[in-house]
């Protein structure tokens, strides 16, 4: 097998040099893993998927689905496998049209059914009706979104032993109101958990082969990389050996292997005894971490098995509790735990799942693997610490003991005699995070009094008010105390909630210098806090109203800047916060009165924006003349490297000439927009892949658009005066024209017409009369 892999694929071409200059110069995209890949399963996936296709008995007593159950020793691969054949349906099965939704749902030792239920909400509906905490209506919903829908349901790792376990009967009480036909994977460590749901006999996780393992193996080792050297090869077959091919194993070792291509460092490694075992691979690949990235991977131990991490809130705790070094001054710390992410993404310490799309941004998010926990616990000792504080029926809270010296907490749900009787006394804790606050157990008003005057020593505090909604009582209003000016360490404040409610901040906050990130989702309110030159991040609503931010020159997320004719409030708060990266949506831009005031924005500058979105309103009193607009717009110059740029509600007499900037833009988008006029330089915006119109009173569309020849998708709706096409760049695979002039929609479906001849080469092409 050995000398097959010499052959194989996995490996490129190159030379001895080639390894010197990867291990010394080019270690971090050695550390980028290659793309997950399953190995040898091929003949199990071909075994599940004829079950999946099986017709079921027409017979009304039976449920409308049936149940595949695989179990196997953690680490073995199972969710993996079922990730893999999820995957395998919605890009390799589509003709087929198997199921009409899929859905892929974690479990736990001591899971919640409503949280089982949101999930499973998330993968029907794509929204997880956070909104909903009452048990009858969320599975009311469930049932509906499920009626009459042949479904899909992998339950992975199901810790449950008997069919007539109450919370197992609760989770699959609404699911008989599907389609006949309907499939549920469930996968276990043992094999009494796969049957507490099969009629049949559950598969055992079949072990890889020899051959398949070292495949897998080499590919997470060298696959990709310029490495190719003859000795690597037989020292790689001896360490697969040594790990029993265990899939978990084969990941983290592989991956701590291609971050060092050395081959004394491979030599060294085939011969530990340490390999034998598998917890003992998960810790020798630990080792290997240098101790910074050794300190982010066991804060994650803080969150709950199988909790689902995003990219975004690891950095920002991370950065709060100061584990990041940075080489030198100019050298950003989002940059640095980026990197971090990377290497232990690379390692399998941290295992992605398939982001969520939000417009065009994508977020990353990762799990842990049980093993990976099970590490941890040994590793980080008393450090951390989680409170399962479960809702009781007989209300009584958590009876279990804390340790005193504890650094790091998190507690399920919140409760207020908990809060008091265990943790106002740990004086050395670092973090607080309280998961839930319920209906039936709101805030008390002193709640944040005794947090800041007992926990000084506190960076991150967070408190997700997950609280029911009523539309008949008026919203809510949470006030922080000012005592909080006793937490002098604080870098990391949340409180979140997805409901209507307001939070009001104190003027003591302003005492906190070190603060980082404040996180408040809730109705508008007016933010307006000098002197916090450390403040990096704040998420709220998106119509708050920012004054006198101009100082905050940390400052990386805002969700929007309302320019006002009020002192604090022009755009000019913009000019030096050039550290803004991601989004940014600018409103109120009528306000802004000549180019040279738009200038003072200093868009060009702010380097690490991706996305932005300019906004006028109001209306013809309130405007400027549509030349001030024009000049206005050509002011609001973007940065360069800008992706997508929405221009909402402009009535200027022309586009602007911005010389070729932003020049990797790739995605225009304007909304209710006056008529075109010229539009110069549009042939610069040559990495050009979307051009949308929504609303816009144009009456044709560019000349010079042929010359974008990297679009791909070209979307009109609601644009009533557009008659005519112009020539189309033949890059174009996607053509949509909705709610437009009935006339010129027919023209563009009509074969022949000048209009059709303009889109008939392309392959996707979609209309919609009124």
């Amino acid at each position: 097998m050995v000398s097959e892999v010499k052959k194989s694929s996995l490996l490129g071409a190159g030379s001895k040099n080639t390894l010197s200059d990867t291990a010394n110069k080019n270690r971090s995209k050695i550390r980028t893993a290659s793309k997950r890949k399953v190995f040898g399963r091929e003949a199990l996936r071909e075994d599940i998927m004829a079950k999946l296709r099986e017709t079921p008995p027409s017979s009304s007593t039976r449920p409308c689905y049936s149940v595949i159950g695989i179990y196997g020793i953690a680490g073995s691969g199972k969710t993996t496998f079922a990730r893999y054949t999820r995957d395998y349906i919605e890009e390799e099965c589509k003709e087929e049209e198997l199921f009409d939704t899929i859905m892929c749902i974690h479990m736990s030792e001591t899971f919640s059914v409503d949280d089982i239920f949101h999930d499973m909400l998330r993968d029907i509906t794509k929204d997880r009706h956070s909104n909903i905490s009452d048990h009858e209506e969320l599975e009311e919903k469930l049932k509906k979104s499920l009626s009459g829908k042949r479904f899909f349901l992998i339950l992975d790792d199901i810790w449950v032993k008997t069919r007539n376990d109450p919370q197992l009967e609760e989770l699959i009480s609404p699911l008989n109101v599907g389609m006949k036909g309907s499939k549920i994977l469930v996968t276990a460590r043992t094999k009494v958990a796969a049957r507490t749901l099969c009629t049949d006999e559950p598969i055992r996780m079949p072990d890889l082969d020899e051959d398949g393992y070292l495949l897998m193996f080499m590919h997470y080792a060298l696959g990709g990389t310029n490495v190719v050297e003859e000795e690597f090869v037989p020292v790689a077959g001896v360490i697969a050996k040594k790990l029993h091919r265990s899939p978990i194993a084969a990941v983290t070792v592989a991956g701590q292997l291609r971050a060092h291509p050395d081959i004394l460092f491979w030599k060294n490694t085939a011969n530990l005894d340490l390999l034998n075992d598998t917890m003992g691979s998960l810790f020798w690949s630990y080792q290997q971490l240098n101790p910074d990235i050794k300190r982010c991977l066991e804060y994650c131990h803080i969150f709950p098995r199988r909790s689902m991490l995003t990219r975004a809130e690891l950095i920002h705790l991370w950065i709060a509790q100061g584990f990041l070094k940075t080489s030198c001054a100019t050298e950003d710390m989002e940059d640095v735990a980026e990197g971090y992410v990377q290497e232990l993404v690379s390692c399998s310490f941290l295992q992605l799942e398939k982001g969520s799309i939000d417009d065009f941004l994508k977020t990353d998010q990762f799990r842990i693997h049980d093993l990976m926990h099970d590490l941890l616990d040994k590793i980080t000792g008393r450090d951390y610490f989680i409170i399962e504080n479960a809702e009781s029926d007989t209300g009584e809270g958590w009876k279990g003991v804390v340790p005193r010296d504890v650094r790091h907490l998190v507690v399920q749900n919140y409760d207020g005699e908990l809060i008091i009787k265990k943790i106002l006394g740990l004086e050395c804790l670092r973090t607080l995070i309280i998961y839930r606050v319920q209906r039936s157990r709101p805030v008390e008003v002193k709640f944040f009094e005794n947090i800041c005057k007992r926990l000084p020593k506190l960076r991150v505090l967070a408190v997700e008010l997950s609280l029911e909604y009523d539309p008949l009582e008026q919203p809510i209003k949470f006030s922080i105390s000012e005592s909080i000016s006793h937490l002098k360490h604080l870098r990391y404040l949340a409180l979140t909630t997805n409901l209507r409610c307001t939070v009001y901040l104190p003027w003591a906050l302003t005492k906190l210098h070190h603060i980082q990130l404040l996180d408040f989702h809730g109705e508008p309110w007016e933010f307006a806090l000098p002197g916090l030159i450390n403040l990096r991040h704040v998420f709220c609503s998106r119509y708050v109203k920012f004054r006198n931010i101009g100082s905050l020159i940390s400052l990386r997320t805002i969700p929007g800047f309302t320019v006002r004719n009020e002192k604090g409030c022009g755009v000019n708060q913009l000019r030096d916060l050039n550290k803004l990266s991601g989004s940014l949506h600018i409103y109120g831009l009528e306000n802004v009165k000549s180019m040279e005031e738009a200038l003072e924005a200093n868009l060009a500058a702010k380097e690490r924006l991706t996305k932005l979105t300019l906004s006028w309103d109001g209306d013809d009193g309130t405007r400027c003349s549509p030349e001030v607009e024009a000049d206005v717009l050509e002011g609001m110059c973007p940065p360069a490297g800008l992706e997508t740029l929405f221009i909402e509600r402009y009535n200027g007499t022309r586009y602007p000439y911005w010389n070729g900037t932003p020049k990797d833009l790739q995605n225009l988008l304007f909304l209710e927009c006056g008529q075109l006029g010229c539009f110069p330089g549009l042939e610069a915006f040559r990495h050009l892949r979307l051009l949308c119109l929504v609303h816009c009173d144009w009456y044709t569309l560019p000349g010079n658009i042929a010359h974008l020849t990297s679009l791909k998708e070209l979307y009109i709706r609601c644009c009533h005066y557009i008659r005519s096409l112009p020539t189309l760049p033949q890059s174009l695979e996607e053509f949509v024209l909705l709610f437009c002039n009935d006339e010129f929609l027919e023209s563009c479906r009509t074969v022949g017409h000048p209009n059709w001849q303009k889109i008939e080469h392309i392959p996707k092409k979609r209309f919609h009369i009124l």
